[in-house]
């Protein structure tokens, strides 16, 4: 991907694309990669970098939705594995398969949650990963060996898989570019445009030039993807616009592999407040989550509050052996989830997962809710409400069959299985210059080599693009994250041709972001 030429291809002033997405997350960059599969012209444009919100700070997990079961949502729950299932087939080096164990204490748990992973995995069908069973107190001990064992009988075993958000995001952007789309970062968009009442276009700035200048960008259908943002853009085309999200803050704490070695999770289906707690391996660390929160306005970089991470620790104590403490945090962060909000003065744990699709008067096209597992469907559907609104040709999504950029069928067992296909290209960096085999800290698996190929073919433009996303240094270990800025900071400057005092800011400005990810002592 180069930004450059897809900038210049947004600034042509006599070209209408059919489809302009706006937003890079999950559902953006699900419907950017549906359309251009369908062969339409296709924009994409992000006011930050992809997935910089809520899409690069989920619990990691593809997954039909356990606890949706047990609420009765069986439809739900069935779409849900059905994308599971296609994504472990399409993006086999970002999706794998994972095990949970639900520990028991109570002799009638066995056959209840016996006979609900059961029904979980008959609405697998033929897309589902193995099968749920009972494990005794010595199998469930091997799984999960730092488990407290007073009053553990056992414990169930099911199966669900997990994934790298932010690399999928990325995959998506590669393959939408792949297809003939143009996806753009740090586009942001301040306008609609409009001609007769109808929507038009828009009018974006570009917020990587110091000069910000603003140009007007002309489309058939614009569609809103704009997650926890989306009722912003909603009230450009219709002033006090009813919202139609109520966020919702879910925290994760990243804790040394030691709390819980092996590859197996842990799910606690029942706490406190009614919410599932996980304690998930992942990149060699271990995710501790999540928490549900309403906020009252959605911001680019939330922050976890103190309760969340006090409610986070306490419950880990009540299960791990070593109970967590602070300074045992190695990253924390906070996503918003854009629920759709139906009902005023719901709960956020009980408002809905499913996604919803607006169409305006003025034919602005708004997605809203959903999750990353559904992120294809979202797509899908949007993309035909939006062809139907503007009335362009009819033609099927491609997405159930389309392999992600970096498909392969045997992924290999690094750090760099991410790349998938491109992995190899990346090794290739580090023979053609020593200096790109460097490590970027001794704490952290990634190497220079990796900011340089983010910078070439990622559209990777700050240090926090590198540290955050293309890597995931950041939630990985926020500490060692900063020590090793000023190294990403000389290797991205070098790509992008930036001088002495960018790279001055970028340290500092990634470093003060950094802190945010660290609770205090």
């Amino acid at each position: 991907m180069n930004r450059s030429e897809f900038l210049k291809k947004a600034k042509d002033s006599s070209r209408v694309w059919d489809v302009l997405v706006i937003g890079g997350g999950a559902s953006g960059l699900g419907a950017a990669v549906d359309a251009a599969s369908r062969g339409y012209s296709t924009l994409l444009v992000e006011q930050s970098d992809f997935a910089k919100g809520t899409s690069s700070r989920s619990t990691k997990l593809i997954h039909g939705g356990v606890r949706y079961l047990r609420q009765g949502h069986i439809g739900l729950v069935r779409e849900a594995l059905h994308e599971r299932g296609l994504l472990r087939e399409l993006a086999p080096h970002l999706v794998r398969d994972l095990a949970f164990v639900v520990p028991r204490y109570d002799w009638w748990e066995g056959p209840f949650y016996g006979f609900g992973f059961k029904l979980y995995d008959a609405l697998a069908g033929d897309l589902g990963i193995a099968r749920s069973r009972n494990l005794t107190l010595r199998q469930t001990l091997a799984r999960i060996p730092t488990i407290k064992q007073d009053g553990l009988r056992g414990g169930v075993v099911y199966y669900d898989a997990q994934f790298d958000d932010a690399r999928l995001a990325l995959s998506l952007a590669r393959t939408c570019a792949d297809l003939g789309g143009a996806p753009i970062n740090y586009l942001r968009v301040v306008r609609l445009l409009k001609s007769k009442g109808r929507v038009r276009g828009v009018v974006v700035r570009d917020e990587e030039d110091f000069a910000r200048p603003r140009f007007q960008v002309c489309a058939r259908t614009v569609i809103n993807a704009t997650g926890v943002f989306g009722d912003a853009i909603r009230q450009m085309d219709q002033r006090g616009a009813e919202p139609l999200s109520r966020p919702s803050q879910g925290v994760h704490l990243v804790l040394d592999h030691s709390f819980l070695p092996g590859d197996s999770a842990i799910m606690v289906p029942h706490t406190e407040d009614g919410r599932v707690l996980f304690a998930v391996p992942w990149h060699n660390r271990v995710l501790l989550g999540t928490t549900d929160t309403g906020v009252k306005q959605a911001t680019i970089e939330p922050a976890p509050l103190e309760a969340e991470i006090n409610y986070l620790l306490r419950h880990a104590a009540k299960y791990l052996t070593r109970a967590p403490r602070r300074e045992d945090v190695l990253s924390m962060f906070a996503g918003l989830r854009p629920l759709f909000s139906a009902r005023r003065g719901s709960p956020t744990a009980a408002l809905s997962r499913e996604h919803y699709i607006e169409v305006s008067a003025s034919g602005l096209v708004s997605v809203t809710g959903g999750k990353w597992t559904t992120y294809r469907r979202m797509g899908a559907d949007v993309v035909d409400k939006a062809v139907e609104s503007a009335g362009l040709p009819r033609r099927t999504s491609e997405t159930e069959s389309l392999r992600i950029h970096g498909w392969t069928e045997a992924p290999r067992e690094s750090v760099l299985s991410v790349y998938g296909s491109d992995a190899d290209a990346v090794e290739a960096l580090e023979k053609s210059n020593p200096d790109f085999a460097a490590l970027l800290h001794p704490d952290l698996p990634y190497r220079v080599s990796e900011v340089v190929w983010a910078a070439r073919h990622e559209m990777a433009r700050t240090v926090e693009d590198v540290l955050s996303r293309r890597t995931r240094a950041l939630l990985l270990n926020a500490r060692a994250s900063m020590e090793a800025a000023p190294l990403v900071a000389e290797a991205l400057a070098k790509e992008l041709m930036r001088d002495a005092g960018w790279k001055k800011r970028q340290i500092s400005t990634y470093r003060a972001l950094a802190k945010g990810y660290l609770p205090a002592i």
